[in-house]
């Protein structure tokens, strides 16, 4: 077991990015893949114009393969933002007016997945304040999400990275999972489980994935240290992968890393072994 029995999906908010954005669905179909996820690609807008919308969703079609995840709107990312959600005033009012357009959006590629990023604690907020916040909006997200037949992802980042993210250990994300289920009723919320961030966070991995497997929507991988493609670091990620397979997870593996300095395409040889 292991990367032979995964089906893997690439990120093109993170691989690809040397092409532009319409340009990467069909990259990503000529390196094989049939199924791709994406960040918010308009970091300046959860609203963008119909025709933006429409463009790539033509692009994703037109290349033949699927559209599995998508995030909602988590202002500058990349860049120094991790999320909005949970920012009183104008970013969590931004995110609710992207709930609808992205879950709508996803819906119409079939993607069974909406990632909703926790956003970074605020000078002079009040941590419950952001965390009632959050909760309100994650409702509001959850059912969005349940709305096209979708589950709601919570993901862990890791703190050297991310210091001023609250969710940085898979205990802190699990735990606004069930908060987020018990509050909805729909139980649509899921654990988005990164093997690169919980490793940067000194994480137990084959533990994290005995205990959260069950609550695992989705997966990405990078290796580590880097980031870069698996066998540039030191994750023994066929084998981590192999356990949460054999722990029960069948669904997709997101490929989440960076190419370093290769173009994407050189990227996947890792594969082929």
């Amino acid at each position: 077991m292991g990367f032979a029995d995964q089906r893997f999906n690439v990120n093109l908010s993170i691989l690809f990015t040397e092409l532009p954005l319409l340009e990467r669905p069909a990259a990503a179909a000529a390196a094989g893949f049939t199924a791709v996820e994406l960040w918010w690609p308009w970091i300046d807008t959860p609203t963008p114009e119909r025709s933006e919308l429409d463009a790539l969703k033509r692009a994703i079609e037109d290349a033949g393969v699927q559209l599995t995840g998508l995030n909602f709107y988590a202002g500058q990312l990349p860049g120094p933002d991790r999320g909005a959600l949970s920012i009183p005033g104008e970013e969590s009012e931004r995110f609710r007016a992207n709930i609808d357009v992205a879950a709508d959006f996803a819906g119409s590629l079939g993607a069974t997945a909406l990632n909703a990023l926790y956003g970074n604690r605020v000078d002079g907020v009040d941590p419950a304040e952001q965390d009632a916040l959050a909760l309100e909006n994650l409702v509001l997200a959850a059912r969005a999400a349940d709305r096209i037949g979708a589950i709601l992802l919570i993901e862990a980042l890791n703190k050297p990275e991310s210091p001023l993210y609250p969710l940085v250990s898979a205990p802190a994300a699990a735990g606004i999972v069930d908060k987020v289920n018990n509050a909805t009723g729909l139980g649509n919320a899921r654990f988005l489980m990164d093997l690169y961030h919980l490793s940067m966070n000194g994480e137990d991995l084959p533990a994290v994935i005995d205990e959260y497997a069950s609550i695992t929507g989705h997966v990405q991988i990078a290796d580590n240290p880097g980031r870069g493609a698996p066998g540039t670091g030191t994750l023994p990620l066929d084998d981590l992968l192999g356990r949460l397979k054999k722990a029960g997870y069948d669904g997709w593996v997101g490929l989440e890393y960076k190419p370093g300095d290769r173009p994407s395409a050189e990227t996947f040889d890792w594969l082929s072994r």
